[in-house]
């Protein structure tokens, strides 16, 4: 006679011990754990339990109650004190560094006003599905599921929301159906307003990668952003700085349009960690204004931002 343990056993193989089951009256009651699966996997796995209960004799009616453990992900906020100066680059190729040393990452793209991952990422014009009101990244392909509003409103619609509206967008971006990610690298706006006391208050990342151009200018709103992390208690992993140094393609010769070594000596007054330096490049312009972003590649730019990442995941394992 058919029973709750003989249903057990049937579906072990196939849910890996993540049902359980009653029975009672020709009526299979299924509870399926899906925590950390990501949406296409759940769904070919509640198919694949919803059969083999029904081919089980004496089964007449299946029903599947899918459950969810609420996981708890750690985030990097990549932030700056003032726009232009390449932040969001740096978190699209960052995140995509850190997924090739093996990290489960999701990008979001939190600048809700002037959101640019789309583009970087290749995934322009793409939206976002949504099941139970819950959205769900897409995919990109450099194996980076992201999410932003440029992916929610018409290309090149202004978004004119006050704070409470652009704070609640961010939770929806960042409380979305991540899947299996670990770590989530959001892109923040610049500055240190609404959008950013919002993410510090409900989300609380772990911590933080200030980014700035080398001139005096950069440097002082890049101590405002920092100042913000300080007092929220959020740690600052490291600067980094970007546009640093530019080598003229047709005689090599290096040169310095916005200044050098400002981030690095900023950072040592402030007694934190120098992440690295990326070059003023016209292939990484390029490559990102394609869609291509350098750290998915081989080359030398590559390299670039794995180094950068390589600090960031050091700083993760040791626990911050």
């Amino acid at each position: 006679m058919t029973d709750s343990t003989e249903i057990e056993a049937v579906l072990a193989p196939i849910s890996a011990g993540r049902a359980t089951a009653r029975f009672e009256g020709g009526r299979a009651s299924i509870v399926l754990d899906v925590t950390g699966l990501a949406p296409e996997t759940r769904d070919a796995l509640e198919a694949d339990v919803r059969a083999a209960a029904a081919g089980i004799a004496g089964v007449d009616e299946v029903r599947v109650l899918l459950t969810s453990e609420r996981r708890t992900r750690r985030i990097i906020a990549v932030a700056s004190g003032k726009g232009g100066v390449g932040k969001s680059t740096v978190a699209a190729n960052l995140a995509i560094a850190l997924a090739r040393l093996g990290r489960r990452v999701g990008l979001v793209d939190a600048d809700i006003y002037g959101p640019s991952q789309p583009k970087l990422m290749n995934v322009e014009g793409i939206r976002p599905k949504a099941r139970d009101k819950i959205l769900i990244p897409v995919a990109t392909p450099y194996g980076v599921p992201m999410l932003s509003m440029g992916g929610l409103v018409a290309e090149g619609q202004a978004i004119a929301w006050r704070g409470p509206m652009a704070g609640g967008a961010l939770g929806q971006l960042v409380d979305a159906d991540w899947g299996d990610a670990e770590l989530l690298v959001l892109d923040l706006p610049p500055g240190t307003g609404d959008v950013q006391l919002t993410m510090i208050q409900k989300h609380k990342p772990a911590g933080a990668v200030i980014v700035s151009t080398p001139q005096d200018l950069a440097l002082i709103d890049a101590a405002r952003a920092i100042d913000l992390f300080g007092k929220a208690g959020i740690p600052v992993i490291g600067l980094i700085e970007n546009m640093s140094g530019y080598a003229c393609p047709h005689c090599g010769e290096v040169s310095d349009p916005f200044g050098s070594g400002g981030a690095e000596a900023a950072a040592g007054r402030l007694g934190l960690p120098f992440l690295g330096r990326v070059p003023l490049d016209i292939a990484i312009r390029t490559a990102s204004d394609a869609g291509k972003p350098p750290a998915a590649g081989n080359g030398p730019e590559a390299q670039v931002f794995a180094e950068l990442a390589a600090k960031v995941d050091g700083w993760l394992k040791t626990g911050g």
